[in-house]
């Protein structure tokens, strides 16, 4: 552990060395994002060799030490020490597992309505505003890609990008399907009705991370049908891309200008391929597996909005919370660390297995 400690203290103070003198943009971004990352562990390393040492010079001193009152005062101070010692080293053990490789980056959110027709689309609405409240609660920016309103104040589909450096390490656990149960304002029976919808969180990836070749590309453009007032229907800026390669398509039509709408696809695009070779090494990895709260598949079942009960539950941790209301207005501290805490509970475990 000492050893350990003394190399992330080594490496700390390189990194701030490095960015005293760096100049490019890009090397500053990414030795501040490193320094970030690893200032908590280094202030923690710190106080852990402190203590070790005011430890060890206490012990050498109480083995010289005759008078009966100094003795005593040396081992309280010993006792309490090693204790805070302790403490220290499962707090440490936590920080020192290993990074996901995606902690730290901005995200781009996919809702897409599922089964339960008109009442699915407008509870992906909600999830949306509920993702919207939680992240301006936190301080970061919603953007919208693209969506397909329904008409009645839902979507067949939204996407969105949270761009913050704490954005996929606090909504990591949100892929899935996301059942609601509830009684449609249009059901005149007053019989509950169940729906789906699915959630996809997307780490964003940087050109430098996927290679996308122009000649891979089919862009189409065509005429807005979303928001944008006199504009909309009469200039074609919105855009559609194909990736030949993987059939993936992404599309954005949110903005009035085709170049800023062909920017946001292509992030999207860029976020989807990452995904996909992501998802393809994840499913020959067991060992991952078991290390996640979930599979991270989409088609998993990972939570119940139960109305009629006000009850929240979060079927891989059997969290549940009967505050559904707050839940929706993006209360969502006490569900999202419920799920960090069981994420890095199985990560200590397959670590020391």
């Amino acid at each position: 552990m000492i050893d350990r400690l003394k190399k992330i203290q080594e490496k700390y103070l390189r990194i701030e060395d490095e960015l005293a003198k760096a100049t490019a943009s890009d090397t500053l971004k990414n030795l501040s994002k490193e320094r970030s990352r690893l200032t908590p562990v280094y202030t923690k390393a710190d106080e852990y060799l402190k203590i070790t040492k005011d430890c060890q010079d206490a012990k050498s001193l109480l083995e010289s030490e005759n008078d009966a009152d100094m003795h005593a005062m040396l081992k309280s101070e010993i006792e309490e020490g090693e204790k805070k010692l302790e403490e220290l080293a499962k707090e440490l053990e936590i920080m020192l597992l290993p990074p996901d490789p995606n902690s730290g980056k901005s995200i781009l959110v996919e809702i897409r309505a599922g089964t339960g027709g008109e009442e699915s689309g407008l509870f992906c609405a909600d999830l949306f505003r509920m993702y919207n409240k939680y992240a301006d609660k936190k301080g970061i920016r919603t953007e919208i890609i693209d969506m397909s309103p329904t008409g009645i104040g839902g979507y067949k589909e939204i996407v969105f990008s949270l761009d913050d450096d704490r954005a996929y390490d606090l909504f990591k656990f949100e892929s899935g399907t996301h059942r609601v149960q509830r009684i449609p304002e249009t059901e005149s029976g007053g019989r509950i009705h169940t729906s789906a919808v699915t959630v996809a969180i997307l780490p964003e990836a940087e050109e430098k991370e996927v290679e996308i070749r122009e000649s891979d590309l089919r862009i189409d453009v065509y005429r807005s049908s979303g928001a944008g007032g006199q504009h909309v229907n009469t200039t074609d800026s919105a855009v559609r891309i194909t990736h030949i390669p993987t059939g993936i398509v992404v599309a954005s039509q949110e903005e009035r200008s085709q170049i800023k709408n062909r920017d946001k696809a292509m992030r999207v695009l860029r976020a989807r391929i990452a995904d996909q070779a992501a998802e393809s090494a994840k499913q020959s990895a067991d060992a991952l597996k078991k290390a996640q709260v979930g599979s991270g598949d989409r088609s998993e079942r990972i939570r119940t909005y139960n109305f009629p009960q006000g009850r929240c539950t979060d079927h891989r941790i059997g969290f549940t919370s009967h505050n559904l209301p707050s839940i929706m207005e993006g209360d969502l501290d006490e569900l999202i660390d419920a799920l960090v805490q069981e994420d890095r509970s199985k990560r200590l475990a397959e670590a020391k297995a």
